[in-house]
């Protein structure tokens, strides 16, 4: 440890020495060569504290030439999370911003990019606590990550020190957990680094159901309820926000608190919906559990073979979606192909349906696909414990992605359905490849419109969240990614906003563009101003700070100075 220490060292003191000139700015946090960033004493005084938990943080292409990754590693996300300064989209890790840093795949040179130059290596609480008070003695730039299955590149930040959170791995059950004193039933408490494949298993070995997505790395307690968290049962038990009982949460100030419906009401309503990475360094949440059931995963393909077929699909597509309101289906709808011929997938999960049943369901919007033209493929059914079908084994990853969206109201798809095919239409013949949808919302989720919380009102009048997807390679020079991400905003932006009722429409934060004009609305909605009152009492100077979080907009966009 005394010999990477070093390293560190040698590293910081080189930056130090070639750091450009800044432009002056109100406020700016320290950076290597500033008079108040810390001393290689300082950091050797930290990595003390923390029983030797500091390491030197690396580009995940750094990492892996010192490791050896092999192809299948690169593209783990399960296998990138142990990597501290790795990203499941890797485009993040890159400072496109002239003078480019990138670190490169099939580059031959790799600097430091975007990546924190350092990390706390947290297993237990005061390991954060002694980071927080660091970075708050010498007003440095924080980031937190656990699995960094994240698409806003809110997990990294040039020059920052990372509180990594991917070790906390505890997983706790019971059948009566207590908030004030009051019985909340059956539960379980998930460290922060517990991506939601783990805890599918663990449910299940003790018959129970947690409320989840499809990834196999999503920290269940880290970003995604601080987003609300969809899933393909949200229809059944609402959104995985809804179900959060309690958060262990280390703060600004450096303290560690229990926060829940008793503790710190108004913290607890700001984390559920106001926002990945704006409120503290969660530990551990406690959500409900539910009994263990029997569901059906039906699979289908159909394929188009014209822009103007697609879109006709997609208009009967929103025709139909409200056939599966009666049994609260959850449904994955996506959308891949060309100006030309076109691939839809569908994967509908259905709670208590066998196979025939489920079938049965999806019956009369096949049938009237097949008369459309459209070319249905692959039709299977899987039945088994929820757990088993909802979660994916792994992540793809090691890739450049960038996403836009917008949660699309009921209303549209029934007074209006023709928009929709009309909307995909647009994107697929402005050259948008892929369209991401989600049948997520809706039945519990609306009915749980009475919970106070932070999460968007949108969600509650929704049916869908659509997202658009933009990828590229590493052949793309860096000021050509510039101008696609920019292109890429001024294309989908219009069409997705326009589809779900205006510039006022929101979207889900965690599944969203960085570069939209007004997050504040688009990810908060009439909250914002509340939300920023509760971030004044528990982070009044702005330690936690990421794109297009809550008081972003007085910083700028690498979140080092006040604009």
């Amino acid at each position: 440890m005394l010999s990477l220490f070093l390293s560190v060292t040698a590293v910081v003191l080189a930056i130090s020495l070639t750091r450009p000139v800044q432009v002056v700015y109100a406020r700016c946090r320290n950076q290597p060569g500033d008079p108040g960033y810390p001393a290689a004493a300082d950091w050797s005084t930290l990595n003390n504290t923390i029983g030797g938990r500091l390491l030197r943080v690396v580009p995940s292409v750094e990492a892996c030439r010192k490791l050896g990754c092999t192809e299948a590693q690169w593209a783990s996300g399960i296998f990138r999370q142990t990597i501290p300064g790795a990203m499941n989209a890797y485009n993040w890790e890159q400072d496109y911003t002239p003078p480019a840093e990138l670190c490169l795949l099939n580059g031959t040179t790799c600097a430091q990019g975007n990546v924190p130059l350092y990390a706390v290596n947290a297993t237990i609480a005061q390991h954060i606590q002694a980071g927080v008070r660091f970075a708050r003695a010498h007003d440095l730039r924080v980031v937190i990550k656990s699995s960094g299955h994240d698409y806003l590149g809110r997990s990294t930040a040039k020059n920052s020190l990372l509180l990594w959170t991917a070790y906390f791995r505890d997983i706790t059950f019971t059948d009566h957990f207590l908030v004030g004193g009051a019985d909340q039933g059956s539960a379980v408490t998930v460290g922060s680094g517990v991506g939601l494949k783990n805890i599918y298993a663990a449910a299940k070995a003790q018959n129970k159901m947690f409320v989840g997505g499809t990834a196999a790395t999503v920290s269940a307690a880290g970003g995604y309820t601080q987003g609300a968290g969809h899933s393909a049962f949200s229809p059944i038990y609402g959104l995985a926000a809804d179900n959060v009982l309690q958060y262990s949460v280390v703060l600004a100030n450096g303290s560690y608190v229990v926060v829940n419906s008793a503790s710190f009401p108004n913290l607890f309503w700001a984390l559920r919906g106001g926002g990945a990475g704006s409120w503290g360094v969660i530990i551990d949440a406690t959500f409900r559990t539910f009994p263990i059931f029997s569901a059906t995963l039906h699979t289908v393909n159909l394929l188009t073979a014209t822009v103007e077929q697609t879109g006709d699909l997609m208009t009967l597509h929103a025709k139909h979606i409200s056939d599966w309101d009666n049994v609260r289906a959850g449904q994955y709808f996506y959308l891949t192909g060309s100006a030309t011929n076109s691939t839809l997938a569908l994967n509908t999960v259905f709670k208590g349906l066998d196979g025939n049943s489920s079938k049965a369901q999806m019956s009369a919007f096949l049938s009237n696909a097949t008369a459309l033209g459209a070319i249905v493929q692959g039709e299977s059914t899987i039945t088994a414990a929820p757990n088993d079908i909802v979660g994916f084994p792994d992540d793809q990853s090691g890739y450049n992605v960038i996403l836009s969206s917008r949660l699309i109201p009921k209303s549209i798809y029934v007074h209006s359905p023709s928009s929709v095919g009309a909307a995909y239409k647009q994107l697929l013949s402005q050259g948008i490849r892929s369209v991401l949808g989600h049948l997520v919302a809706g039945g519990q989720v609306s009915a749980n419109a009475n919970i106070d919380s932070a999460i968007h009102p949108a969600w509650r009048v929704a049916k869908t969240h659509l997202i658009a997807t933009q990828l590229w390679d590493d052949t793309l020079a860096a000021a050509d990614v510039l101008a696609l991400r920019r292109n890429f905003t001024s294309i989908v932006r219009p069409v997705l906003a326009g589809l779900a009722g205006g510039p006022s429409s929101g979207s889900y934060s965690n599944e969203g563009d960085v570069l939209e004009p007004n997050p504040q609305v688009t990810y908060y909605g009439p909250n914002y101003a509340r939300l920023k009152s509760i971030k004044a009492i528990y982070d009044p100077n702005d330690l936690f700070i990421v794109p297009t979080g809550v008081r972003s907009e007085i910083w700028n966009a690498d979140g080092t100075c006040t604009v």
